[in-house]
C-alpha cells in the first residue's frame, strides 16, 4: 500500500483521535469543555463537524443543545463527505449556521506530522528546569510550561524565538500550538519548532496531529514546507 493509500485508510481514525484530543465529553459523547492541559479551558463549540479525505465524516455536539436540535446535526452530518476537496464548504453549511442563528464558526486544514519529518540539530525541549529561555518574547508561557509539554523551541541569542507546543493532549495523540516572535518570522523556523516536537510526540507514543484555519496563511505554510500528510478538514460553530 503506498503512502496516500495509508492515509486515505488512516483518515477516519485521525479524525476520531484529533476531536478526542480537542474536547472533554460526557458518557452520551457530549462536548463540555475545551481539553487544554492548564486549568480553567472555556466551554467546547455547540457544533463540531470533521470530514476526512476518505469520503467519511463524524460530529460532536455540546450538551447544552437541545436533543430535538442534536438529532438534525446528525442527520446533516451524516450526508456529509469531502474527499480530496478539501477546501469545500460542509454540503449543509448554511444550515448549519442557521440553526445557530449565525453564530461565529471556523474552519480548516487537519494534518498528521510525518514519521520522516526530521528536527533540527538546534531544537531544543523547554522545561521548568531551562524557562529562562522564554524570557524575551515568551514570558506568558510561564504559566503554561508544566502543563504543555512536550514544549519545543527554536533558540537564537539565548532565547526562544520560535515554540511549538502540545496545547491538547490525550494517551494517543497531542494537538500541536505554534507561535514565533514577529521578528524571526519567514525564515523557517516554526517548521524546525514543529519538527523537533513532533518527535517528543512520538517518543511518547503519541501522534503528533496539526490543525489551523484556511485563514492562517504562515500556518499553511508552515504545513507545506514539512509536507503534513492532510486527513481532513474541521469544521465548528463557537
Amino acid at each position: 500500500m503506498n503512502e496516500q493509500n495509508e492515509t486515505l485508510s488512516a483518515a477516519h481514525q485521525l479524525m476520531e483521535l484529533h476531536v478526542e484530543a480537542l474536547f472533554t465529553y460526557d458518557e452520551r459523547l457530549r462536548l463540555h469543555t475545551i481539553n487544554e492541559p492548564w486549568p480553567g479551558s472555556g466551554p467546547a463549540p455547540r457544533f463540531f463537524l470533521g470530514r476526512t479525505i476518505a469520503g467519511t465524516s463524524l460530529c460532536r455536539i455540546r450538551h447544552d443543545v437541545d436533543d430535538h436540535l442534536a438529532e438534525q446535526l446528525e442527520l446533516w452530518s451524516a450526508e456529509e463527505s469531502m474527499g480530496m476537496d478539501v477546501e469545500r464548504k460542509p454540503r449543509h453549511f448554511e444550515n448549519y449556521r442557521q440553526l445557530f442563528q449565525g453564530q461565529r464558526f471556523t474552519m480548516g486544514p487537519c494534518f498528521l506530522v510525518r514519521e520522516e519529518v526530521s528536527p533540527a540539530a538546534d531544537a531544543v525541549i523547554v522545561t521548568r528546569d531551562n524557562a529562562e529561555l522564554l524570557r524575551g518574547g515568551f514570558e506568558w508561557l510561564l504559566s503554561e510550561i508544566d502543563y504543555a509539554q512536550p514544549c519545543a523551541a527554536i533558540v537564537r541569542d539565548n532565547r526562544a524565538v520560535s515554540v511549538c507546543r502540545s496545547v491538547r493532549i490525550t494517551s494517543r495523540a497531542h494537538e500541536a500550538g505554534l507561535e514565533t516572535l514577529e521578528a524571526y518570522r519567514g525564515r523557517g523556523l516554526a517548521s524546525e519548532a514543529v519538527a523537533g516536537w513532533a518527535k517528543a510526540v512520538r517518543n511518547k507514543g503519541c501522534l503528533p496531529l496539526y490543525s489551523t484555519s484556511w485563514e492562517n496563511r504562515s500556518s499553511r505554510r508552515v504545513a507545506s514546507k514539512l509536507s503534513l500528510a492532510l486527513y481532513g478538514a474541521h469544521f465548528s460553530i463557537i
